[in-house]
Protein backbone atom coordinates (compact mmCIF):
# COMPACT_ATOMS: atom_id res chain seq x y z
CA UNK A 1 0.00 0.00 0.00
CA UNK A 2 1.28 3.35 -1.17
CA UNK A 3 2.95 5.26 2.13
CA UNK A 4 0.45 8.36 1.25
CA UNK A 5 -2.55 6.44 2.77
CA UNK A 6 -0.59 6.53 6.36
CA UNK A 7 -1.42 9.24 8.71
CA UNK A 8 1.04 10.44 10.46
CA UNK A 9 0.79 12.66 13.41
CA UNK A 10 4.00 14.85 14.56
CA UNK A 11 4.01 16.93 17.25
CA UNK A 12 6.55 20.29 16.46
CA UNK A 13 7.74 22.59 19.15
CA UNK A 14 9.05 26.47 19.20
CA UNK A 15 10.42 28.78 21.49
CA UNK A 16 8.04 31.58 21.71
CA UNK A 17 9.49 34.03 23.68
CA UNK A 18 9.46 33.25 27.54
CA UNK A 19 6.96 30.63 26.89
CA UNK A 20 6.77 27.20 24.44
CA UNK A 21 3.88 26.85 22.03
CA UNK A 22 3.01 23.07 20.74
CA UNK A 23 0.88 23.05 17.88
CA UNK A 24 -0.07 19.24 16.60
CA UNK A 25 -1.17 18.95 13.01
CA UNK A 26 -1.66 16.65 10.85
CA UNK A 27 1.19 16.56 8.07
CA UNK A 28 -0.45 14.32 5.67
CA UNK A 29 -2.61 16.19 3.48
CA UNK A 30 -2.13 13.56 0.64
CA UNK A 31 -4.85 10.77 2.25
CA UNK A 32 -7.69 13.85 2.67
CA UNK A 33 -6.90 14.70 -1.27
CA UNK A 34 -6.99 10.66 -2.35
CA UNK A 35 -9.97 10.22 -0.21
CA UNK A 36 -11.59 13.32 -1.78
CA UNK A 37 -10.90 12.09 -5.00
CA UNK A 38 -12.64 8.68 -4.51
CA UNK A 39 -15.39 10.10 -3.08
CA UNK A 40 -15.94 12.38 -6.01
CA UNK A 41 -15.50 9.27 -8.45
CA UNK A 42 -17.90 7.65 -6.56
CA UNK A 43 -20.60 10.41 -7.44
CA UNK A 44 -19.84 10.72 -10.83
CA UNK A 45 -19.86 6.61 -11.27
CA UNK A 46 -22.99 5.65 -12.85
CA UNK A 47 -24.74 1.99 -12.19
CA UNK A 48 -23.58 0.27 -15.65
CA UNK A 49 -19.72 2.04 -14.80
CA UNK A 50 -20.34 0.65 -11.15
CA UNK A 51 -21.16 -3.32 -12.58
CA UNK A 52 -18.05 -2.97 -15.07
CA UNK A 53 -15.68 -1.93 -12.28
CA UNK A 54 -16.77 -3.94 -9.34
CA UNK A 55 -18.10 -6.96 -11.45
CA UNK A 56 -16.48 -9.81 -9.10
CA UNK A 57 -17.80 -7.81 -5.96
CA UNK A 58 -21.21 -8.12 -7.57
CA UNK A 59 -20.88 -11.88 -7.83
CA UNK A 60 -19.38 -12.53 -4.41
CA UNK A 61 -21.96 -10.32 -2.83
CA UNK A 62 -24.64 -12.40 -5.21
CA UNK A 63 -23.29 -15.64 -3.94
CA UNK A 64 -23.22 -14.83 -0.25
CA UNK A 65 -26.76 -13.71 -0.20
CA UNK A 66 -27.98 -17.00 -1.62
CA UNK A 67 -27.68 -18.20 2.07
CA UNK A 68 -30.66 -16.07 3.50
CA UNK A 69 -32.75 -18.41 0.44
CA UNK A 70 -32.35 -21.36 3.29
CA UNK A 71 -34.00 -18.90 6.24
CA UNK A 72 -36.92 -17.54 3.72
CA UNK A 73 -37.09 -21.21 3.02
CA UNK A 74 -37.83 -22.71 6.43
CA UNK A 75 -39.89 -20.26 7.96
CA UNK A 76 -42.64 -20.15 5.19
CA UNK A 77 -42.31 -23.78 5.16
CA UNK A 78 -43.24 -24.06 8.65
CA UNK A 79 -46.23 -21.67 8.32
CA UNK A 80 -47.40 -23.59 5.18
CA UNK A 81 -47.03 -26.40 7.11
CA UNK A 82 -49.77 -25.83 9.24
CA UNK A 83 -52.81 -26.14 5.98
CA UNK A 84 -50.84 -29.05 4.64
CA UNK A 85 -52.86 -32.34 5.44
CA UNK A 86 -50.34 -35.01 6.03
CA UNK A 87 -47.65 -32.82 8.01
CA UNK A 88 -50.88 -31.64 10.63
CA UNK A 89 -51.58 -35.25 10.52
CA UNK A 90 -48.34 -36.24 11.88
CA UNK A 91 -47.97 -33.28 14.63
CA UNK A 92 -51.32 -32.27 14.92
CA UNK A 93 -54.59 -33.12 17.25
CA UNK A 94 -57.98 -34.59 16.51
CA UNK A 95 -60.85 -32.33 16.64
CA UNK A 96 -64.44 -33.36 17.92
CA UNK A 97 -65.53 -32.74 13.97
CA UNK A 98 -62.69 -35.50 12.92
CA UNK A 99 -59.90 -32.98 11.49
CA UNK A 100 -56.57 -32.18 12.83
CA UNK A 101 -55.16 -28.81 13.71
CA UNK A 102 -52.36 -27.72 14.87
CA UNK A 103 -53.52 -25.84 18.27
CA UNK A 104 -52.39 -21.89 18.04
CA UNK A 105 -50.51 -22.49 21.23
CA UNK A 106 -47.93 -24.90 19.48
CA UNK A 107 -48.69 -22.38 16.35
CA UNK A 108 -46.59 -19.99 17.96
CA UNK A 109 -44.38 -21.75 19.42
CA UNK A 110 -42.58 -23.59 16.90
CA UNK A 111 -42.30 -20.12 14.84
CA UNK A 112 -41.12 -18.07 17.90
CA UNK A 113 -38.77 -20.64 18.13
CA UNK A 114 -36.81 -19.96 15.22
CA UNK A 115 -37.11 -16.25 15.78
CA UNK A 116 -35.43 -17.12 19.52
CA UNK A 117 -33.02 -18.47 18.32
CA UNK A 118 -32.22 -15.81 15.77
CA UNK A 119 -31.81 -13.66 18.58
CA UNK A 120 -29.01 -15.56 19.87
CA UNK A 121 -27.27 -15.81 16.61
CA UNK A 122 -27.66 -12.17 15.73
CA UNK A 123 -26.15 -10.82 19.16
CA UNK A 124 -23.04 -13.46 18.83
CA UNK A 125 -22.57 -12.07 14.95
CA UNK A 126 -22.42 -8.81 16.38
CA UNK A 127 -19.43 -9.96 18.27
CA UNK A 128 -17.70 -13.08 16.78
CA UNK A 129 -17.56 -11.18 13.02
CA UNK A 130 -16.26 -8.06 14.08
CA UNK A 131 -12.88 -10.18 15.87
CA UNK A 132 -12.84 -12.70 13.22
CA UNK A 133 -14.60 -11.26 9.71
CA UNK A 134 -17.64 -11.72 8.22
CA UNK A 135 -16.25 -15.20 6.44
CA UNK A 136 -15.55 -17.33 8.99
CA UNK A 137 -18.20 -16.27 10.97
CA UNK A 138 -20.37 -17.59 8.02
CA UNK A 139 -18.63 -21.05 6.98
CA UNK A 140 -19.07 -21.46 10.75
CA UNK A 141 -22.89 -20.83 10.53
CA UNK A 142 -23.58 -23.18 7.26
CA UNK A 143 -21.57 -25.75 8.92
CA UNK A 144 -24.22 -25.44 12.09
CA UNK A 145 -27.41 -25.60 10.03
CA UNK A 146 -25.88 -28.46 7.62
CA UNK A 147 -26.27 -30.44 11.53
CA UNK A 148 -29.30 -28.32 12.78
CA UNK A 149 -31.59 -29.72 9.85
CA UNK A 150 -31.00 -33.50 10.99
CA UNK A 151 -33.53 -32.19 13.89
CA UNK A 152 -35.98 -31.08 11.70
CA UNK A 153 -35.67 -34.06 9.14
CA UNK A 154 -35.90 -36.79 12.25
CA UNK A 155 -38.25 -34.90 14.65
CA UNK A 156 -41.05 -37.29 15.80
CA UNK A 157 -42.82 -35.06 17.89
CA UNK A 158 -43.72 -31.38 17.74
CA UNK A 159 -41.14 -30.76 20.58
CA UNK A 160 -38.37 -32.15 18.62
CA UNK A 161 -39.59 -29.57 15.83
CA UNK A 162 -39.19 -26.64 18.23
CA UNK A 163 -35.88 -28.03 19.29
CA UNK A 164 -34.98 -28.05 15.52
CA UNK A 165 -36.40 -24.56 14.94
CA UNK A 166 -34.29 -22.99 18.10
CA UNK A 167 -30.96 -23.84 16.68
CA UNK A 168 -31.77 -23.82 13.16
CA UNK A 169 -32.83 -20.03 14.07
CA UNK A 170 -29.28 -19.46 15.67
CA UNK A 171 -27.26 -19.57 11.99
CA UNK A 172 -30.00 -17.72 10.13
CA UNK A 173 -29.44 -14.72 12.64
CA UNK A 174 -26.28 -14.92 11.48
CA UNK A 175 -27.05 -14.58 7.73
CA UNK A 176 -29.23 -12.02 7.96
CA UNK A 177 -26.64 -9.57 9.49
CA UNK A 178 -23.64 -10.51 7.51
CA UNK A 179 -25.24 -10.84 3.75
CA UNK A 180 -26.62 -7.11 3.89
CA UNK A 181 -23.48 -5.56 5.67
CA UNK A 182 -21.33 -7.71 2.93
CA UNK A 183 -22.97 -6.30 0.32
CA UNK A 184 -23.24 -2.86 1.64
CA UNK A 185 -19.32 -2.79 1.84
CA UNK A 186 -17.72 -4.54 -0.95
CA UNK A 187 -19.96 -1.83 -3.50
CA UNK A 188 -20.18 1.41 -4.73
CA UNK A 189 -22.86 3.77 -4.01
CA UNK A 190 -24.35 3.06 -7.30
CA UNK A 191 -24.64 -0.45 -6.24
CA UNK A 192 -25.05 -0.37 -3.15
CA UNK A 193 -28.84 -0.34 -2.78
CA UNK A 194 -29.72 -3.09 -5.82
CA UNK A 195 -26.89 -5.63 -3.58
CA UNK A 196 -28.55 -4.94 -0.34
CA UNK A 197 -32.12 -5.03 -1.94
CA UNK A 198 -31.14 -8.86 -3.41
CA UNK A 199 -31.20 -10.08 -0.01
CA UNK A 200 -35.06 -9.39 -0.30
CA UNK A 201 -34.96 -11.29 -3.57
CA UNK A 202 -33.35 -14.32 -1.92
CA UNK A 203 -36.15 -13.86 0.43
CA UNK A 204 -38.77 -14.06 -1.46
CA UNK A 205 -36.67 -17.06 -3.97
CA UNK A 206 -36.56 -19.10 -0.66
CA UNK A 207 -40.66 -18.58 -0.11
CA UNK A 208 -41.24 -19.30 -3.72
CA UNK A 209 -39.53 -22.63 -3.62
CA UNK A 210 -40.88 -23.83 -0.73
CA UNK A 211 -44.34 -23.04 -1.85
CA UNK A 212 -43.79 -25.10 -4.98
CA UNK A 213 -42.19 -28.13 -3.49
CA UNK A 214 -45.43 -28.37 -0.96
CA UNK A 215 -47.79 -27.86 -3.69
CA UNK A 216 -46.02 -30.83 -5.59
CA UNK A 217 -46.06 -32.58 -2.23
CA UNK A 218 -49.60 -31.96 -1.68
CA UNK A 219 -50.55 -35.31 -3.75
CA UNK A 220 -48.48 -37.72 -1.45
CA UNK A 221 -49.97 -39.41 1.48
CA UNK A 222 -46.78 -40.62 3.17
CA UNK A 223 -44.27 -38.78 5.54
CA UNK A 224 -41.93 -38.07 3.09
CA UNK A 225 -44.22 -35.43 1.83
CA UNK A 226 -43.20 -33.37 4.73
CA UNK A 227 -39.77 -34.77 5.10
CA UNK A 228 -38.46 -34.24 1.58
CA UNK A 229 -38.78 -30.52 2.16
CA UNK A 230 -37.07 -30.69 5.31
CA UNK A 231 -34.22 -32.61 3.44
CA UNK A 232 -33.72 -30.24 0.54
CA UNK A 233 -32.06 -27.81 3.23
CA UNK A 234 -28.82 -29.68 2.47
CA UNK A 235 -28.62 -28.46 -0.96
CA UNK A 236 -27.78 -25.09 0.05
CA UNK A 237 -24.89 -25.01 2.65
CA UNK A 238 -22.27 -26.80 0.58
CA UNK A 239 -22.20 -24.68 -2.92
CA UNK A 240 -22.53 -21.62 -0.70
CA UNK A 241 -19.66 -22.17 1.69
CA UNK A 242 -17.62 -22.87 -1.31
CA UNK A 243 -18.01 -19.37 -2.30
CA UNK A 244 -17.71 -17.86 0.87
CA UNK A 245 -14.38 -19.84 1.48
CA UNK A 246 -12.80 -18.17 -1.79
CA UNK A 247 -14.70 -14.82 -1.60
CA UNK A 248 -12.48 -11.99 -0.22
CA UNK A 249 -12.87 -9.83 3.30
CA UNK A 250 -14.69 -6.70 3.64
CA UNK A 251 -12.37 -4.10 2.81
CA UNK A 252 -14.08 -1.77 5.37
CA UNK A 253 -13.77 -4.58 7.97
CA UNK A 254 -9.80 -4.78 7.39
CA UNK A 255 -9.51 -1.18 7.23
CA UNK A 256 -11.06 -0.73 11.10
CA UNK A 257 -8.84 -3.26 12.10
CA UNK A 258 -5.89 -1.37 10.70
CA UNK A 259 -4.79 -4.05 8.02
CA UNK A 260 -4.94 -1.49 4.99
CA UNK A 261 -2.75 -3.16 3.03
CA UNK A 262 -5.10 -6.29 2.93
CA UNK A 263 -7.94 -4.04 2.32
CA UNK A 264 -6.41 -2.75 -1.04
CA UNK A 265 -5.56 -6.85 -2.00
CA UNK A 266 -9.15 -7.38 -1.08
CA UNK A 267 -10.44 -4.54 -3.07
CA UNK A 268 -8.10 -5.26 -6.27
CA UNK A 269 -10.23 -8.89 -5.89
CA UNK A 270 -13.30 -6.94 -6.02
CA UNK A 271 -12.97 -4.83 -9.09
CA UNK A 272 -11.53 -5.36 -12.51
CA UNK A 273 -7.96 -5.97 -13.17
CA UNK A 274 -5.94 -3.13 -14.39
CA UNK A 275 -8.48 -0.91 -14.95
CA UNK A 276 -7.34 3.14 -15.53
CA UNK A 277 -9.78 4.72 -14.20
CA UNK A 278 -10.08 3.38 -10.88
CA UNK A 279 -7.20 4.04 -8.09
CA UNK A 280 -7.13 1.53 -5.29
CA UNK A 281 -5.18 3.63 -2.74
CA UNK A 282 -7.65 6.77 -3.17
CA UNK A 283 -10.56 4.32 -2.22
CA UNK A 284 -8.89 3.27 0.69
CA UNK A 285 -7.69 6.40 1.51
CA UNK A 286 -11.31 7.17 1.78
CA UNK A 287 -11.93 4.36 3.91
CA UNK A 288 -9.24 5.46 6.50
CA UNK A 289 -11.05 8.92 6.57
CA UNK A 290 -14.31 8.08 7.03
CA UNK A 291 -13.44 5.94 9.88
CA UNK A 292 -11.67 8.44 11.50
CA UNK A 293 -14.07 10.46 11.31
CA UNK A 294 -16.26 8.15 13.28
CA UNK A 295 -13.51 7.56 15.49
CA UNK A 296 -13.85 11.59 16.28
CA UNK A 297 -17.12 11.53 16.72
CA UNK A 298 -17.69 7.65 18.81
CA UNK A 299 -14.52 6.11 19.92
CA UNK A 300 -16.19 3.02 20.82
CA UNK A 301 -18.01 -0.13 18.62
CA UNK A 302 -19.64 -2.07 21.38
CA UNK A 303 -23.52 -2.33 21.37
CA UNK A 304 -24.03 0.14 23.92
CA UNK A 305 -21.97 3.01 21.47
CA UNK A 306 -25.04 2.36 19.37
CA UNK A 307 -27.14 3.88 21.49
CA UNK A 308 -24.73 6.90 22.31
CA UNK A 309 -24.94 10.45 20.78
CA UNK A 310 -25.84 10.74 17.51
CA UNK A 311 -26.04 6.92 16.85
CA UNK A 312 -28.75 7.10 19.28
CA UNK A 313 -30.98 8.50 16.19
CA UNK A 314 -29.23 6.30 13.61
CA UNK A 315 -29.90 2.96 15.54
CA UNK A 316 -33.54 3.81 16.02
CA UNK A 317 -34.01 4.22 12.42
CA UNK A 318 -32.51 1.24 11.55
CA UNK A 319 -34.62 -0.52 13.97
CA UNK A 320 -37.97 0.60 13.38
CA UNK A 321 -37.17 0.27 9.72
CA UNK A 322 -36.55 -3.07 10.27
CA UNK A 323 -39.34 -3.47 13.01
CA UNK A 324 -42.58 -2.05 10.49
CA UNK A 325 -41.61 -4.73 7.89
CA UNK A 326 -43.53 -7.14 10.75
CA UNK A 327 -46.07 -3.65 12.38
CA UNK A 328 -47.59 -3.14 8.47
CA UNK A 329 -49.53 -6.31 8.46
CA UNK A 330 -46.96 -8.62 7.28
CA UNK A 331 -48.02 -11.13 8.99
CA UNK A 332 -50.96 -12.13 6.87
CA UNK A 333 -48.09 -13.12 4.57
CA UNK A 334 -46.44 -15.00 6.58
CA UNK A 335 -49.53 -17.37 7.25
CA UNK A 336 -50.94 -16.66 3.72
CA UNK A 337 -51.63 -20.76 3.23
CA UNK A 338 -53.38 -20.73 6.27
CA UNK A 339 -54.95 -17.13 6.06
CA UNK A 340 -56.25 -18.44 2.88
CA UNK A 341 -57.81 -21.62 4.01
CA UNK A 342 -59.67 -19.98 7.04
CA UNK A 343 -60.47 -17.24 4.73
CA UNK A 344 -62.73 -19.78 2.68
CA UNK A 345 -60.46 -20.94 -0.07
CA UNK A 346 -59.83 -24.51 -0.63
CA UNK A 347 -56.08 -26.33 0.30
CA UNK A 348 -55.29 -26.70 -3.21
CA UNK A 349 -56.64 -23.44 -3.97
CA UNK A 350 -54.30 -21.69 -0.85
CA UNK A 351 -51.24 -23.50 -2.47
CA UNK A 352 -51.68 -22.03 -5.60
CA UNK A 353 -52.41 -18.48 -4.37
CA UNK A 354 -49.49 -18.41 -2.14
CA UNK A 355 -47.35 -20.08 -4.87
CA UNK A 356 -48.39 -17.12 -6.80
CA UNK A 357 -47.90 -13.99 -4.28
CA UNK A 358 -44.37 -15.52 -4.42
CA UNK A 359 -44.01 -15.49 -8.03
CA UNK A 360 -45.26 -11.49 -7.71
CA UNK A 361 -42.97 -10.96 -4.57
CA UNK A 362 -39.99 -11.73 -7.21
CA UNK A 363 -41.60 -9.85 -10.01
CA UNK A 364 -41.53 -7.27 -7.11
CA UNK A 365 -38.05 -7.43 -5.89
CA UNK A 366 -36.79 -7.18 -9.55
CA UNK A 367 -39.31 -3.61 -10.31
CA UNK A 368 -38.28 -2.25 -7.12
CA UNK A 369 -34.92 -1.67 -8.72
CA UNK A 370 -35.64 0.37 -11.25
CA UNK A 371 -38.00 2.58 -9.15
CA UNK A 372 -35.03 3.26 -6.53
CA UNK A 373 -33.18 5.33 -9.14
CA UNK A 374 -35.84 7.67 -9.71
CA UNK A 375 -38.01 7.98 -6.52
CA UNK A 376 -35.04 6.92 -3.68
CA UNK A 377 -35.45 5.44 -0.38
CA UNK A 378 -37.89 7.70 1.53
CA UNK A 379 -40.72 7.95 -0.95
CA UNK A 380 -40.88 4.45 -2.08
CA UNK A 381 -41.20 4.12 1.85
CA UNK A 382 -43.92 6.13 2.46
CA UNK A 383 -45.81 5.42 -0.43
CA UNK A 384 -45.21 1.58 0.47
CA UNK A 385 -47.41 2.33 3.48
CA UNK A 386 -49.96 4.20 1.64
CA UNK A 387 -50.96 1.65 0.03
CA UNK A 388 -50.82 -1.31 2.21
CA UNK A 389 -52.95 0.69 4.86
CA UNK A 390 -55.67 1.22 2.20
CA UNK A 391 -55.20 -2.84 1.17
CA UNK A 392 -55.88 -3.39 4.58
CA UNK A 393 -58.61 -1.84 5.03
CA UNK A 394 -60.31 -3.38 2.12
CA UNK A 395 -59.26 -6.86 3.00
CA UNK A 396 -61.32 -5.85 6.20
CA UNK A 397 -64.30 -4.23 5.08
CA UNK A 398 -64.55 -7.48 2.38
CA UNK A 399 -64.25 -9.68 5.08
CA UNK A 400 -67.53 -8.27 7.04
CA UNK A 401 -69.50 -10.45 4.11
CA UNK A 402 -71.03 -13.70 4.96
CA UNK A 403 -68.28 -16.25 5.03
CA UNK A 404 -70.60 -18.28 2.77
CA UNK A 405 -69.90 -16.27 -0.28
CA UNK A 406 -67.21 -17.15 -2.37
CA UNK A 407 -66.99 -14.33 -4.29
CA UNK A 408 -65.52 -12.76 -0.89
CA UNK A 409 -63.25 -15.13 -0.15
CA UNK A 410 -61.36 -15.11 -3.72
CA UNK A 411 -61.57 -11.39 -3.11
CA UNK A 412 -59.50 -11.37 -0.43
CA UNK A 413 -57.03 -13.65 -1.66
CA UNK A 414 -56.65 -11.14 -4.79
CA UNK A 415 -56.01 -8.49 -2.07
CA UNK A 416 -53.55 -10.30 -0.29
CA UNK A 417 -52.02 -11.12 -3.66
CA UNK A 418 -51.58 -7.14 -4.29
CA UNK A 419 -50.88 -6.57 -0.57
CA UNK A 420 -47.57 -8.62 -1.39
CA UNK A 421 -46.31 -7.07 -4.58
CA UNK A 422 -47.06 -3.80 -2.96
CA UNK A 423 -44.59 -5.01 -0.25
CA UNK A 424 -42.11 -6.78 -2.21
CA UNK A 425 -41.56 -3.50 -4.31
CA UNK A 426 -41.42 -0.95 -1.75
CA UNK A 427 -41.15 -1.72 1.71
CA UNK A 428 -39.09 -5.62 1.65
CA UNK A 429 -36.52 -4.87 -1.09
CA UNK A 430 -36.39 -0.88 0.59
CA UNK A 431 -35.60 -2.05 4.22
CA UNK A 432 -31.91 -3.85 3.54
CA UNK A 433 -30.69 -0.98 1.48
CA UNK A 434 -31.50 1.60 4.90
CA UNK A 435 -30.39 -0.86 7.49
CA UNK A 436 -27.22 -1.00 5.78
CA UNK A 437 -26.42 2.74 4.74
CA UNK A 438 -28.57 4.93 7.90
CA UNK A 439 -25.68 3.20 10.71
CA UNK A 440 -21.97 4.43 10.82
CA UNK A 441 -19.61 1.62 9.34
CA UNK A 442 -17.71 0.99 12.75
CA UNK A 443 -20.92 0.01 14.14
CA UNK A 444 -23.09 -1.21 11.15
CA UNK A 445 -23.12 -4.24 12.19
CA UNK A 446 -23.95 -4.69 15.41
CA UNK A 447 -26.51 -1.76 14.10
CA UNK A 448 -27.74 -4.21 12.11
CA UNK A 449 -27.88 -7.18 14.96
CA UNK A 450 -30.23 -4.72 17.21
CA UNK A 451 -32.44 -3.41 13.79
CA UNK A 452 -33.41 -6.80 13.48
CA UNK A 453 -33.61 -8.20 16.55
CA UNK A 454 -36.28 -5.81 17.21
CA UNK A 455 -38.08 -7.43 13.97
CA UNK A 456 -37.91 -10.71 15.53
CA UNK A 457 -39.18 -9.14 18.67
CA UNK A 458 -42.24 -7.50 16.56
CA UNK A 459 -41.99 -10.79 14.37
CA UNK A 460 -42.52 -12.81 17.99
CA UNK A 461 -45.55 -10.78 19.15
CA UNK A 462 -47.10 -11.38 15.70
CA UNK A 463 -46.54 -15.17 16.00
CA UNK A 464 -48.13 -14.96 19.35
CA UNK A 465 -51.37 -13.34 18.11
CA UNK A 466 -51.72 -13.91 14.05
CA UNK A 467 -52.68 -18.05 14.53
CA UNK A 468 -55.24 -16.59 17.63
CA UNK A 469 -56.21 -14.24 14.92
CA UNK A 470 -56.74 -16.89 12.01
CA UNK A 471 -57.21 -20.11 14.24
CA UNK A 472 -61.10 -21.52 13.99
CA UNK A 473 -60.57 -22.74 17.86
CA UNK A 474 -59.87 -19.18 19.02
CA UNK A 475 -59.73 -15.65 18.70
CA UNK A 476 -61.59 -16.83 14.90
CA UNK A 477 -60.77 -12.94 13.36
CA UNK A 478 -60.09 -14.63 9.76
CA UNK A 479 -59.79 -11.71 7.56
CA UNK A 480 -61.30 -9.26 9.58
CA UNK A 481 -57.35 -9.23 10.97
CA UNK A 482 -56.98 -6.50 8.27
CA UNK A 483 -58.65 -4.34 10.58
CA UNK A 484 -55.55 -4.85 13.22
CA UNK A 485 -52.89 -4.74 11.05
CA UNK A 486 -54.39 -1.73 8.77
CA UNK A 487 -54.42 0.47 12.50
CA UNK A 488 -51.19 -0.66 12.97
CA UNK A 489 -49.72 0.75 9.33
CA UNK A 490 -51.06 4.00 10.04
CA UNK A 491 -49.01 4.30 13.06
CA UNK A 492 -46.14 2.72 10.93
CA UNK A 493 -46.61 5.91 8.43
CA UNK A 494 -46.62 8.98 10.78
CA UNK A 495 -43.21 7.68 12.43
CA UNK A 496 -41.83 7.34 8.34
CA UNK A 497 -42.94 10.42 7.60
CA UNK A 498 -41.56 12.41 10.56
CA UNK A 499 -38.13 10.09 11.15
CA UNK A 500 -36.84 8.59 7.92
CA UNK A 501 -34.09 10.29 5.63
CA UNK A 502 -32.76 9.78 2.33
CA UNK A 503 -29.62 8.30 2.14
CA UNK A 504 -29.71 7.77 -1.47
CA UNK A 505 -26.21 8.68 -3.37
CA UNK A 506 -24.11 9.92 -0.07
CA UNK A 507 -21.21 8.14 0.29
CA UNK A 508 -21.03 7.16 4.15
CA UNK A 509 -19.13 9.83 4.84
CA UNK A 510 -21.90 12.44 3.84
CA UNK A 511 -24.44 10.34 6.11
CA UNK A 512 -22.04 10.63 9.14
CA UNK A 513 -21.39 14.46 8.41
CA UNK A 514 -25.49 15.05 7.72
CA UNK A 515 -25.77 13.13 11.23
CA UNK A 516 -23.65 14.71 13.15
CA UNK A 517 -25.35 18.52 12.14
CA UNK A 518 -28.53 16.53 13.20
CA UNK A 519 -30.34 17.62 9.86
CA UNK A 520 -33.63 16.59 9.98
CA UNK A 521 -34.87 14.00 7.97
CA UNK A 522 -37.14 15.69 5.73
CA UNK A 523 -34.44 17.90 4.80
CA UNK A 524 -31.56 15.11 4.23
CA UNK A 525 -32.27 15.15 0.76
CA UNK A 526 -31.86 18.77 -0.36
CA UNK A 527 -28.70 19.79 1.98
CA UNK A 528 -25.41 19.79 0.97
CA UNK A 529 -22.40 18.69 2.06
CA UNK A 530 -18.86 18.92 1.38
CA UNK A 531 -16.73 16.88 4.17
CA UNK A 532 -13.33 18.16 2.71
CA UNK A 533 -13.75 21.60 2.47
CA UNK A 534 -13.87 22.60 5.94
CA UNK A 535 -10.95 19.80 6.80
CA UNK A 536 -8.69 21.82 3.97
CA UNK A 537 -9.85 25.31 5.78
CA UNK A 538 -8.45 23.64 8.68
CA UNK A 539 -4.71 22.67 7.46
CA UNK A 540 -4.68 25.21 5.82
CA UNK A 541 -4.76 27.17 9.13
CA UNK A 542 -2.28 24.92 10.70
CA UNK A 543 -0.02 25.65 8.33
CA UNK A 544 -0.13 29.54 8.46
CA UNK A 545 0.37 28.73 12.08
CA UNK A 546 3.30 27.20 11.91
CA UNK A 547 4.61 29.35 9.39
CA UNK A 548 3.86 32.13 11.95
CA UNK A 549 5.10 30.15 15.22
CA UNK A 550 8.83 29.37 12.84
CA UNK A 551 9.26 33.01 11.75
CA UNK A 552 8.55 34.05 15.39
CA UNK A 553 11.03 31.70 16.84
CA UNK A 554 13.81 32.67 14.23
CA UNK A 555 13.09 36.85 15.14
CA UNK A 556 13.86 35.86 18.97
Amino acid sequence: MAAAVDTEKVTDTFDVGAGTAQVNHDLDCGLLAEAKDATDQEHQMSIIQAIKLYPKAVGWSLVLSLAIIMEGYDLILLGSFYAFPTFVQKYGELRPDGSYQISAAWQAGLGNGARAGEILGLFATGIISERFGYRKTMLGALFALTGFVFILFFAKDVVMLQVGEVLCGIPWGVFQTLTTTYAAEVCPVALRAYLTTYVNLCWVIGQFIASGILRGMLSRSDEWSYRIPFALQWIWPVPIAVGVFLAPESPWWLVRKGRNEEAGKSLRRLTRKNDPNFNVERTVAMMIHTNEIEKNVSQGTSYLDCFRGTNLRRTEISCLVWGIQVLCGTGLMTYSTYFYKQAGLPTTQSFNMTLAQYGLGIIGTLGSWFLLTRFGRRTMYLGGLVILDILLLAIGFISIAPASNPRASWAIGSLLLVFIFVYDTTIGPVTYSLVSEIPSTRLRSKAIVCARNLYIFCSIINGVITPYMLNPTAWNWRAKTGFFWAGSCSLCLVWAYFRLPEPKGRTYGEIDDLFERRIPARKFKETKTNLFEGQIDVYDEDKATVEMLETTAKAN
